[in-house]
């Protein structure tokens, strides 16, 4: 029976960009946070003679050849391992293409936990296995094992797939640099609610950059400055950060490590962003470029923000390069509240929560 493996969405708490380096690539310094929400990968897989791999979607905006970052990925790793096999891939969208979440980095992390288990499936435990509370059972010890070996043997081949691809093989609150490629986990913040938005406005990557390093000529950050800026941030970042609470038994968990559906999740007066003052200086660098070019997405910022009044956002932020838009909330009631917000300026809007790095691992694999 084919594998599905769920393909989580990020975002980017905070995002400091370098100048341009004489490779051509920009040095950053980010966190990257999971979410809930997801897109679904199939896998089918079995041993042959030659590797052949196929690759449909729901999206015909999704490459289905070699340029789609699931089917490098899977080549890669089979090479890696020294096998060959004739594998299927499907890609059932829900997350927006191209929207600054790593949807397509998220696939080929997905990709690879649903190979390994078609390839293994002989000696590894149906995913009907539960165990007596009701949670994945040895699955999803499996699935984490699964991430544990990824640490050491996959990270260099998901960093040729794409910058952002190796924060999908630790998943919760993680600290990027270099290009994006090079992670570290964290401590997980306490999940809080997380409103999504997808405007229909696109936003060329490239061009955000081209547009940044006009700003560094313009501004003077020499790469010396850049590398001082960044190293003062990522410490920044870690040292913030460290006050992290991990999740294992907080207030309404389940024994996920989630809280139930519906239920709020941060404590009633406080969430460590809140708390550690992070909130108050994490910034997109991107924002300074991408919202000149795109009025539309401050003002959808703006929207989820909501400074200033009780339903205010503890974060709000462009993610990535755009064009989604998150805002982070301490109670359902907000975060519904700023849904409510979008839709007059016809803005879609995803209800989604932050994903810890357990239950990340623990919902990876669909049952």
């Amino acid at each position: 029976m084919p594998t599905v493996a769920r393909s989580h969405a990020k975002i980017n708490l905070g995002l400091g960009i370098g100048a341009p380096r004489a490779d051509g690539f920009h040095a950053l310094a980010t966190v990257y946070q999971t979410l809930e929400v997801h897109d679904l990968v199939t896998v089918a897989a079995k041993s042959a003679a030659v590797t052949s791999v196929r690759l449909t979607s729901n999206d015909a905006r999704v490459p289905t050849d070699g340029r789609n970052t699931a089917w490098k990925m899977v080549e890669l790793a089979l090479k890696m391992l020294g096998q060959t096999a004739e594998v299927a891939i499907h890609i059932e969208k829900r997350l927006p293409v191209q929207g600054g979440l790593g949807a397509g980095s998220a696939n080929a992390v997905a990709a690879l936990v649903g190979l390994e288990a078609e390839l293994s499936a002989g000696t590894h435990p149906s995913s009907k296995e539960r165990s007596k509370d009701g949670a994945p059972g040895r699955l999803a010890e499996h699935a984490y094992g699964i991430a544990q070996s990824f640490l050491t043997r996959r990270l260099e081949i998901a960093a040729q797939v794409g910058s952002d691809v190796p924060l999908f093989l630790i998943g919760g609150t993680v600290l990027g640099l270099d290009r994006g490629q090079e992670v570290y986990p964290l401590p997980d913040i306490e999940p809080v609610w997380c409103v999504v938005a997808a405007p229909e406005v696109g936003v060329s990557t490239p061009q955000a950059f081209r547009d940044w390093d006009a700003l560094c000529v313009a501004e003077g950050l020499t790469s010396e400055a850049s590398t001082a800026k960044l190293n003062e941030l990522s410490r920044a970042y870690a040292s913030a950060f460290a006050g992290g609470i991990p999740l294992g038994g907080g207030q309404g968990a389940g024994s996920s490590g989630v809280l139930a559906e519906g239920g709020d999740l941060a404590g009633p007066q406080e969430s460590a962003l809140v708390r550690t003052g992070i909130s108050s200086w994490i910034q997109n660098d991107f924002e300074r470029v991408v919202f000149p070019q795109h009025p539309s997405l401050a003002e959808i910022k703006r929207l989820l923000a909501a400074s200033g009044t009780p339903e205010a956002a503890l974060h709000a932020s462009l993610s990535g390069s755009g064009s989604a838009l998150y805002g982070l909330y301490l109670t359902r009631g907000d975060a519904e509240a700023a849904c409510e917000r979008l839709r007059p300026v016809g803005v879609k809007s995803h209800l989604t929560r932050t994903l810890p790095r357990t239950a990340y691992w623990r919902e990876m694999l669909s049952h």
